[in-house]
């Protein structure tokens, strides 16, 4: 029996300020009354400059238990949602273009990137994208080439910097590769201490899948993407965290962006506006957007 289950009508209004805006791929919509809070304010602003902006809408979610971390070990996958909040993920995923991960998620988590979620057809399905800048993974034999091969999932895009070698062979199961070169970091990936050793930015990932057709992205991973982007807000429109009640303890993998400083002085990294809260099952779900 699948632990992936329908939304009730409340959950779904819950989420529904922080969805991409536009035409939804369900039909299930639910239609909840107007609001005249900030949060229904906000998103018919973001719907507005979604059609005129280079970026598609970035909606950025974890899962994270209350130490802040997502693993108990680098490269050791770690449950922590419960099937409440992962029946949400699965919801979410079916209102997204796209799903995003970078490399060291996809080699040791092998990750499918599809909806489970009930009546998802294929073209509800979000395109599965792996920023790979080095060519280091194979997609042939992973997970997403076999939900793909059964009509399960799509084909993934994979995102790499441009180099003089012979390619793979034409045959693979890659939906589509983009290459990207290298451009000069934005302020905010300036901050990053890992932004030495990167050679797309952020805004350029995201610039070129708009380009490609791709009006709203999902990024769920990893450690590193998502402390990342919290440093971000000019890229990232919603940020919907999943917390699980348990300490995974010291030594695990967390998410924390990089320290931010004013006239010399220690300031918060980063800090959510228009949030809102819910119950899903034991986990609690914090939605918010990053203030700027």
């Amino acid at each position: 029996m699948s632990e992936v289950s329908e939304l009730s009508d409340l959950e779904k209004a819950f989420l529904q300020p922080y969805l991409p805006p536009g035409i939804s791929k369900h039909d299930d919509t639910v239609q909840v009354p107007l609001r005249t809070t900030p949060i229904d304010r906000s998103h018919t602003e973001i719907a507005a400059q979604a059609e005129e902006s280079s970026l598609p809408f970035v909606t950025l979610t974890y899962a994270c238990s209350l130490d802040s971390m997502i693993s108990l070990a680098p490269g050791l996958r770690t449950t922590l949602s419960g099937p409440e909040t992962k029946s949400m993920t699965h919801y979410l995923r079916t209102h997204h273009d796209a799903i995003l991960v970078g490399v060291g998620t996809a080699i040791p988590d092998d990750p499918g990137l599809n909806s489970r979620y009930p009546g998802a057809t294929l073209i509800m399905q979000p395109r599965p994208v792996v920023v790979d800048p080095e060519m280091r993974w194979n997609v042939n034999g992973s997970k997403l080439a076999q939900l793909a091969q059964r009509g399960q999932g799509k084909a993934p895009w994979l995102i790499h910097t441009p180099r003089k070698v012979e390619m793979e062979p034409s045959h693979d199961l890659v939906g589509k590769r983009i290459f990207i070169t290298a451009e000069a970091a934005t302020p905010s990936e300036q901050t990053q201490e890992l932004s030495k050793r990167r050679n797309i930015s952020w805004s350029a990932i995201l610039k070129n899948l708009k380009a490609e057709g791709i009006e709203s992205v999902m990024i769920e991973g990893g450690a590193t993407v998502i402390s990342t982007l919290l440093s971000m807000p000019e890229l990232v429109n919603s940020v919907i965290v999943t917390v699980a009640p348990t300490w995974l303890g010291q030594g695990g993998v967390t998410v924390s962006p990089a320290p931010k400083t004013d006239a010399g002085e220690r300031v918060n990294a980063a800090r959510l506006q228009e949030t809102t809260w819910h119950q899903f099952g034991a986990d609690a779900v914090l939605c918010g957007r990053l203030q700027l």
